[in-house]
């Protein structure tokens, strides 16, 4: 069963202590598709610049993405630049530039309407609530978002929220949405505003799931050595829901093992700059670190 990814699609700048790269494949919808690529088709929406490398639409065309939803505009792609610290829990926004993105109204083509399962990865919550005013009853929706969005168009991320099925965010987000310092207070509050899911991204702590059956505690991978973070998250959303979509059935049956799945994800994304490593990995490597990570939590 197809997913449906709607999000950004970017060139990253990333400069570390230990390397500095230039305009990689990034964004939100990017590293999704791909990690999801691993499980399914996803269909990837988004749009991209004159300035596009054609290098990087190979890229999704050897992972098999639907690229008809993706618009190329006059202008330059959405740029980031960042900078990570030693301690790659802080970085900082060298420059960003929207061009393109800036003006993008995602329209569906009718083929997409009708996919049963929707990934609503990182962009404005505006963006997100047309992508659902063009579906036709998706089977399961889940939106991801983040702190800027909760700073600057709160109202829109309300609205979308009651409108979706689950709701991917970090700790500190979930903690700012809320208004509650403790997590596992913080969820009740999550649910009032809509999703049924929630799902906490807690970095190298790994991710909390709560639902209508509890709580679920998904571990990190444990990594070796960490390169460039960017992404992870987005990746990390990507498997999850590609796994769910070749699952198929109910939903619940499957959410646990969905979660491991989108670690073993992030891991490979943490491992090189933006999406060398994901892109390497394929369906066998996720795979092996689920085992792996299942013999980890064994008791």
């Amino acid at each position: 069963m197809s997913l449906l990814i709607v999000g950004t699609t970017a060139l990253d700048s990333i400069k570390t202590p230990y390397s500095e790269n230039p305009r990689l494949l990034g964004g939100s919808a990017s590293f999704a598709a791909v990690a999801a690529s691993a499980f399914t088709r996803p269909h990837l929406v988004g749009v991209v610049g004159k300035d596009f490398p054609a290098r990087y639409i190979n890229l999704y065309r050897r992972h098999e993405i639907d690229l008809s939803g993706l618009q190329r505009a006059p202008g330059q792609t959405f740029h980031w630049s960042g900078e990570y610290e030693v301690n790659m829990n802080h970085r900082r926004t060298l420059d960003t530039v929207l061009g393109v993105l800036e003006h993008f109204s995602p329209v569906l083509t009718p083929a997409h309407t009708r996919l049963p399962y929707v990934l609503l990865a990182n962009i404005a919550p505006a963006v997100q609530s047309r992508v659902l005013d063009q579906m036709r009853r998706p089977k399961f929706v889940m939106a991801d978002t983040m702190d800027l969005w909760l700073n600057i168009a709160l109202p829109d991320l309300l609205s979308l929220l009651r409108r979706v099925d689950a709701l991917v965010l970090n700790d500190g987000e979930a903690r700012q949405l809320a208004g509650q310092d403790n997590l596992i207070n913080a969820l009740p509050c999550l649910h009032r505003l809509g999703p049924r899911y929630v799902i906490i991204k807690k970095g190298e702590h790994g991710s909390i799931l709560s639902g209508p059956d509890g709580l679920f505690l998904a571990p990190a991978y444990p990594l070796k050595n960490l390169v460039d973070p960017t992404g992870a998250g987005d990746s990390f959303a990507g498997a999850l829901m590609g796994y769910l979509a070749s699952q198929g059935g109910a939903v619940k049956a499957h959410l646990r093992d969905a979660l491991l799945h989108g670690s073993a994800a992030a891991s490979f994304c943490c491992e090189g700059f933006g999406l060398r490593r994901l892109a390497a990995a394929g369906h066998a490597g996720v795979a092996q670190r689920v085992r792996e990570l299942r013999k980890l939590t064994a008791v």
